[in-house]
């Protein structure tokens, strides 16, 4: 249970990567742990893509910089060579809470696994294009769905970071 508590408490988002490619054995670890997060009702109604391939995950940067508003040759996802893009089902009002869970549960399996990543937004805006819905038939995907985030992943660059000190006054408790 420590080791739990210990990446919860360690992980950090990663802003430079280098280029080595993700085995496909830990993006599979990773992916398996997202599809465990827990879900509205149990209804498991989130999917996630994985992006490895450099010509999509460069279309996907430039989509991503046009959205933000960044000047061309701006990288948001930081270098990261892989891609992971959950999206929830359109017509679920609990899409982005059980999206969500899922991003944060491949944020811990990737530290579980020493690597990087980051959650970078601008999914939602990105599938409502018809590039994104046209990315989601090609891929057989014909349910609506709506871009919660995409996590940025691979080996950090540099030193990882620390976790700052926590801010106090975030908790409070009513006790009997």
């Amino acid at each position: 249970m420590q080791d739990v508590f210990e990446n919860i408490k360690t992980r950090r988002s990663i802003r430079q990567y280098r280029s080595d490619p993700v085995p496909q054995e830990l993006l599979d670890q990773i992916i398996e742990a997202g599809t465990y997060a827990a879900s509205s009702r149990g209804e498991q109604n989130t999917i996630i893509i994985q992006v490895t391939q450099k010509a999509l995950r460069d279309e996907i940067m430039r989509k991503n910089c046009q959205i933000g508003g960044w000047q061309e040759g701006f990288d948001p996802f930081y270098g990261a060579p892989a891609i992971l893009i959950v999206l929830g089902k359109k017509d679920r009002p609990n899409r982005v809470y059980d999206g969500s869970l899922v991003l944060g549960n491949l944020m811990l399996a990737a530290h579980a696994l020493g690597l990087g990543s980051c959650w970078i937004h601008r999914a939602k805006e990105e599938f409502e294009t018809v590039w994104g819905k046209a990315l989601l038939v090609s891929l057989g995907i014909s349910e609506e769905y709506e871009g919660i985030g995409h996590l940025a992943l691979g080996y950090a660059a540099g030193e990882y970071p620390q976790a700052p000190a926590r801010k106090e006054n975030r908790v409070y408790q009513i006790k009997d």
